[in-house]
């Protein structure tokens, strides 16, 4: 009898061991499962920043774009004026300078003009 006795003490260690191990397998499983939901969290957060930064930053470079286009613009506007300054002081120098030589004062009726040299 005491041969079943130890035999049946030492199946009950054996299913309070099996026991203790499946209880820690348990709290292992149910860690994991919390650390999943907590790395899930953090990755739909990422993935929603990731998007307003994608967002945000093509409206930085459609913004950078127009300020390019913009300086072009004033740049080309104003090297036109330029030109145009530049042309118009050239002509008024041309024409002022043409009519000061032709009409340099009325002639004396002797008097010749000489020529230049």
């Amino acid at each position: 009898m005491e041969n079943g006795h130890g035999r049946l003490q030492q199946m009950q260690e054996n299913v309070e061991e099996v026991r203790v191990i499946m209880l820690d397998n348990l709290n292992r499983a149910e860690q994991r499962d919390s650390g999943l939901s907590e790395l899930e969290d953090r990755s739909t957060q990422l993935q929603e920043k990731s998007k307003v930064f994608a967002k945000t930053s093509g409206q930085v470079k459609q913004k950078t774009k127009k300020d390019y286009i913009k300086c072009k613009v004033i740049m080309g506007v104003s090297i036109a004026i330029l030109i145009i300054i530049i042309v118009i002081v050239v002509l008024s120098v041309l024409k002022y300078g043409n009519s000061e030589k032709d009409n340099s004062g009325p002639k004396a009726a002797g008097e010749a003009e000489t020529p230049k040299r």
